[in-house]
């Protein structure tokens, strides 16, 4: 029974655990009667679900089960032995045995207790149960707070791993401004020190003034000599066989060292400048507005400029004419100006060029400039009529109390036309005999010419990456006035012809003009042409370039000089077709060597007026027939020179050398050719080295040669030959510079 009761027992759950099937308790004892025995009843009642119960372990409590009812069943049917009889003496009665009410009883009380401590250890288990939930609650409530903790420490952690970087990156930072700082610092006194010691410009107010130039040590070597000094007069080289020819020529000069000074002055639109540049090439008793407008002290450079931050440049002065090539779009400031690098100060024929007054306007971008400008203009004239200039007024020599040069430089007399008598040659016929009469005719040492209007010039650049390209167009004007009487210093004008008439009898007669020395009369005429440039450079050492220019009447802006106009036969103005061109190639193989190579040339056409037919008239030879008059004596008219490159033009002397001397006419000066330039060429090349360049200064040295060949138009075919004379003259030069320059 014992261990039905345990078992039964075990059968409870414990504390702490629940089951979600049935449990048996002992709700009664009843007596069920199996032989001897009694077997107590036990009634299965159904016990709330108190969780999930083990499978196992109700598998065991059943196995248990049964096992104590077998085996209590098998102690109460079990049959009782025989009691045996004792003989011996009658013993003490023992106390009786528990009845089973009292066994049941107690077991009752013994299972109670069990069940009751049970309760208890369930209970407790429960407690402890609740405790070890309320403990992992707690647990986890701080687990998640150390997890807060430690996500926040590990954000506390990497945002101090930022600070540190942040920190390490301001600390190098700091280093590097450091470093940085006391490298500025140090290029800063340094700067200070030298601009100090050696200022590169001055400052006053708010103007910035930088100081430059150079000094000159120069000489020139001329195989032929032109008494011009260290610049080339490429339209005065003398012709074989003239006086200087025979000669050549050595010079020294420092008159082409130079000063310069620029003021500057930033503003908040732009910025402002001006520019003064002088040298000592000027010559007082010819300077004129020719070419370089060279008064003494002699101003090459003088402008003020305004340059806004839109890209508009307003300057006025003395410039670089417009015409003349820039290094990148176009500029007022000489350094950026392309001139050839000859020492010459006359360059190479074929560079287009003036120094002269102008007022410009250019808008430029990163890679186009467009300029329009107006300049001072100047006429270059040359004419021939019977072996003379024509008297007409475009312009004069310079008047008292004005300030062009008044200075002449040889007079003479000459024997002139004044007016024509009618006569009766030896066939009867009516002619116009020459009346001549005779003047001291003055030469001026310069002309300066009436102009109308200024020279225009507009020019566009571009800069497209791969070189630098111009287009420009020269617009300019002309007129005189044309007298034909007689007044002092001047030349009558010819141009009267003959006349062809048909007599009343069928026959060709000669009829002499109109008698007439009264009217004037004025004209003007236009002129200008066009040009272009380009300049590149081909592996990166390498520059090469080409100007031209070409139109009538812009001889002045060719490097020469030639006429831009001429007369015809009327003394009307009549234009010179003009053609300029230049070719240069600049090498420089180190940074202190430039090597450079130039050649070009400029050219004027013939401009020929002269009538050289004739007529065979009934008892008028033919030389007195439809041909212009001229100062010839008597009544034969002969083929007169009129024009510029006339076929007409007597060059005999070109080809002789004529010695001085008094003949019977008077004195002769020797050989004298007149043939009028129809071009000028040059080759011409050298180097530039600098022996030192820095804050102290530069020093450089060059040497130049040039062959040079001017050439004339032919004239008259000479007695005895069959084509007209030419001429022409050849020199070798060489040139030496020794410099120094501002830094």
């Amino acid at each position: 029974m014992r261990e039905f009761l345990f078992g039964l027992a075990m059968l409870l759950p414990r504390a702490g655990e629940r089951s979600s099937g049935f449990i048996y308790r002992i709700s009664g004892v009843g007596r069920v009667r199996h032989g001897k025995g009694i077997l107590p009843r036990f009634n299965p009642i159904r016990e709330e679900k108190r969780g999930p119960m083990n499978f196992r372990f109700k598998t065991a409590a059943a196995a248990l089960l049964a096992v104590s009812l077998v085996a209590s069943y098998a102690q109460t049917s079990e049959t009782k032995p025989p009691v045996k009889k004792h003989t011996a003496a009658k013993k003490t009665k023992a106390p009786a045995a528990p009845t089973v009410e009292e066994q049941i009883q107690a077991l009752r009380q013994e299972l109670r207790g069990q069940i009751d401590s049970l309760k208890g250890e369930l209970s407790e288990k429960d407690a402890q149960l609740q405790k070890a939930q309320q403990a992992a609650a707690d647990a986890q409530t701080e687990a998640a707070k150390a997890e807060a903790v430690a996500a926040q420490q590990q954000q506390a952690a990497s945002d101090n791993a930022t600070a540190v970087s942040t920190l390490q990156a301001t600390v190098t930072d700091l280093k590097g401004n450091q470093a940085s700082l006391a490298t500025t610092v140090s290029d800063e006194t340094a700067k200070i020190k030298k601009e100090f010691a050696n200022p590169t410009s001055l400052h006053y107010k708010g103007i910035e003034i930088t100081p430059g130039g150079y000094v000159a040590a120069e000489t020139v070597d001329r195989t032929k000599a032109t008494g011009g000094d260290i610049p080339t007069a490429f339209n005065a080289l003398p012709y074989e066989h003239s006086d200087n020819y025979s000669l050549s020529e050595f010079y020294g000069t420092a008159r082409q060292s130079r000063l310069s000074l620029l003021a500057e002055g930033k503003t908040n639109w732009g910025t402002l400048r001006g520019y003064y540049e002088a040298d000592f090439l000027g010559t007082g008793t010819s300077s004129n507005n020719n070419q370089s407008n060279s008064y003494v002290l002699r101003q090459r450079i003088l402008y003020a400029e305004a340059k806004t931050h839109s890209g508009w440049t307003f300057a006025g002065g003395q410039l670089w004419s417009l015409a003349t090539e820039d290094a990148k779009g176009i500029t007022s400031a000489p350094g950026d100006v392309l001139t050839p690098q000859t020492i010459d100060p006359n360059y190479v024929p074929g560079f287009v060029w003036e120094r002269q007054y102008g007022f410009r306007v250019v808008k430029s971008t990163d890679h186009v400039a467009l300029g329009v400008s107006v300049e001072n203009p100047q006429i270059l004239y040359t004419a021939t009529l019977a072996g003379n200039t024509p008297y007409a007024v475009l312009g004069s020599a310079g008047t008292g109390g004005g300030n062009y040069n008044a200075t002449v430089t040889s007079c003479s007399p000459t024997t002139y036309v004044q007016n024509y008598s009618s006569v009766t040659d030896s066939g009867g016929n009516t002619v116009a005999e020459p009346v001549y009469n005779t003047i001291n005719v003055c030469s001026n040492a310069t002309n300066i010419s009436f102009n109308s209007t200024p020279d225009f010039v507009v020019k566009l650049a571009v800069d497209p990456g791969f070189g630098h390209w111009e287009v420009f167009g020269i617009g300019r004007s002309a007129h005189e006035t044309v007298y034909p009487g007689i007044t002092t210093n001047s030349y009558k004008w010819g141009g009267i012809t003959d006349v062809v008439a048909t007599a009343a009898a069928g026959t060709t007669q000669y009829i002499a003009p109109a008698l007439t020395t009264a009217g004037a009369t004025s004209n003007k005429i236009w002129l200008g042409g066009f040009g272009g440039s380009t300049r590149f450079t081909v592996a990166k050492k390498l520059s090469l370039g080409g100007k031209a220019l070409y139109g009538p009447g812009v001889g002045r802006y060719g490097d020469s000089g030639l006429s831009d106009v001429t007369s015809d036969s009327n003394g009307n103005l009549a234009p010179i077709h003009n053609f300029s061109g230049l070719l240069t190639a600049e090498l420089k193989p180190t940074p202190r060597l430039t090597l450079y190579l130039n050649y070009g040339g400029d050219y004027a056409g013939r401009t020929d007026f002269a009538n050289a037919s004739a007529t065979t008239l009934s008892g008028i030879s033919a030389a007195e027939v439809g041909t212009v008059w001229g100062a010839t004596a008597g009544k034969n008219k002969t083929n007169q020179a009129v024009g510029y490159g006339s076929q007409q033009l007597s060059n005999a002397s070109c080809l002789t050398n004529t010695n001085p001397g008094y003949s019977g006419s008077g004195f002769n000066s020797g050989g004298s050719c007149g043939a009028q330039t129809r071009d000028v060429q040059e080759v011409t090349g050298g180097y530039w080295y600098d022996i030192f360049k820095g804050d102290h200064g530069r020093l450089r040295q060059s040497i130049q040669y040039g062959y040079a060949v001017r050439e004339g138009w032919s004239g008259a075919v000479p007695t005895g030959g069959t084509v007209g004379l030419g001429a022409k003259g050849i020199d070798n030069m060489i040139f030496t510079s020794f410099r120094f320059y501002l830094p």
